[in-house]
């Protein structure tokens, strides 16, 4: 009885501060002043932080459906620009057309905090727009504020090493994405003087890294991941001697800024920087993996025919349907996906396999292509090479049967690279061409 009488008590404690959340959101649309603005503000946001998740998610839905622009309005008003055609009439057109949620975010991001707890609601938004596609609507207005608010030009550069707080540097270990920190013994392998770790910030979320990129400084392009990894490999190298910087690992530590484009603008920054620090540079690359290549391999998706001719398309649809068998889906164990890897004479299918799903990535559905290559392709990057056996950890081996790739980052070229991308092309070196004939 007791506990059947505590949960409804909790029910309607819920229910209310539900009730209040709208209530402030609702005055804070109406009222004029500045200081009750940011007082309701304040009380918004640390209502909305209280909800459960089942209570966020009801408030999220009453934003798609309460606060939408008025049709009639904007029918009335986009009738006369129509006919008028005049700056006045288009200027109260896109007035009427916003819808009230994005004045209510900016009139949330009054107060300090506000912007770090925009962030957090469109994480948890994220979580329910599958089930919910009405929700589309606000993660639009706050994905569109967002990019605003977190543009590259209010965003500042840091280079993190040993000397950094400890507190910044546990939020690196925690938020590492593509190859984990195993500790702080592994985390300072990556902060040696052959190193270097970039990370963005924000003002409004200081001491949280936005994204951050590791680099290993080398003498030519790296083929496999473990020398880089390996805590015993650290060396003392000479500024004259660092020719190539590699990007290794990219991580995003806020998932609500999700579709907030940050890592390319990242990744032109840190050139930039390594390039002040070391003259002798000249060549910047990744070593990134390839995710989607098994799962490409076990599914019924076939290569498109573009971008290769006929002969090439034949002979690579044909390598990947015997592959597809070897790989038998999820299915198959790592150890026998390994032992796969391992053996010298896959090595070139292997690498014919991944260029060819890389180069077709363009002409690949989101749900098949692979998005570390999107990523870096419509960033600009050139695919440049394939390298086999280039990570043998179980992870490696289930995405891509231990393939990674290297992207080129030709300053010079990263605009031309990019367009080219657009259109529907990969720029492709010819080592990896070649391996389609």
């Amino acid at each position: 009885m007791f506990e059947r009488l505590r949960q409804a008590s909790a029910a309607q404690k819920e229910k209310t501060r539900l009730k209040l959340l709208l209530e402030a959101c609702d005055r804070l649309l109406t009222e004029a002043g500045e200081s009750i603005s940011q007082k309701l503000a304040s009380e918004g946001l640390a209502l909305y932080e209280d909800l459960t998740p089942e209570s966020k998610l009801s408030f999220f839905l009453t934003l798609a459906e309460r606060f939408n622009p008025d049709v009639n309005a904007v029918r009335d008003i986009a009738a006369r620009y129509a006919q008028s055609g005049e700056a006045q009439d288009l200027i109260d057109l896109m007035g009427k057309a916003e819808p009230p949620r994005q004045e209510l975010f900016r009139r949330l991001n009054q107060v300090p905090h506000g912007c770090a707890v925009l962030v957090r609601m469109r994480m948890a938004l994220l979580q329910h727009l599958k089930k919910h596609p009405s929700l589309r609507l606000v993660d639009a207005d706050l994905q569109h504020l967002l990019s605003s608010w977190f543009n590259p030009g209010f965003l500042s550069l840091e280079s993190l090493n040993w000397q950094s707080p400890a507190g910044l540097l546990e939020k690196i270990i925690a938020h590492e994405a593509v190859h984990e920190i195993d500790g702080w013994a592994d985390l300072r392998r990556r902060l040696e003087p052959d190193r270097r770790l970039f990370a963005y910030f924000h003002p409004a979320l200081p001491n949280e890294p936005l994204i951050f990129v590791e680099v290993a400084l080398l003498a030519e392009m790296p083929s496999a991941i473990a020398p880089l990894l390996d805590r015993k490999s650290a060396t003392t190298i000479e500024a004259r001697q660092v020719k190539v910087a590699a990007f290794y690992s990219i991580s995003n530590c806020q998932p609500g800024l999700k579709g907030v484009h940050l890592g390319n603008f990242l990744i032109k920054r840190v050139a930039e920087s390594l390039q002040k620090e070391f003259p002798s540079l000249k060549t910047f690359c990744t070593l990134s993996p390839i995710p989607g290549l098994v799962g490409w391999l076990a599914s019924d998706s076939p290569l498109p025919e573009q971008p290769f001719t006929s002969k090439q398309h034949a002979s690579l649809e044909r390598l990947r349907q015997d592959w597809s068998r070897r790989v038998s889906g999820n299915q198959t164990s790592v150890a026998t996906l390994l032992s796969l890897a391992e053996q010298p004479k896959h090595a070139d299918a292997i690498s014919a396999l991944a260029g060819s799903f890389l180069k077709a990535t363009t002409a690949l559905t989101d749900g098949v292509a692979d998005p570390v290559a999107r990523f870096h392709l419509n960033n600009g990057a050139r695919l440049e090479r394939i390298n086999p056996s280039a990570n043998l950890s179980p992870k490696g081996i289930r995405q891509s049967l231990g393939a990674m790739v290297n992207y080129l980052y030709d300053l010079d070229e990263i605009e031309s690279n990019h367009e080219a991308f657009v259109a529907g092309d990969v720029t492709t070196a010819k080592a990896v061409l070649q391996t389609f004939v």
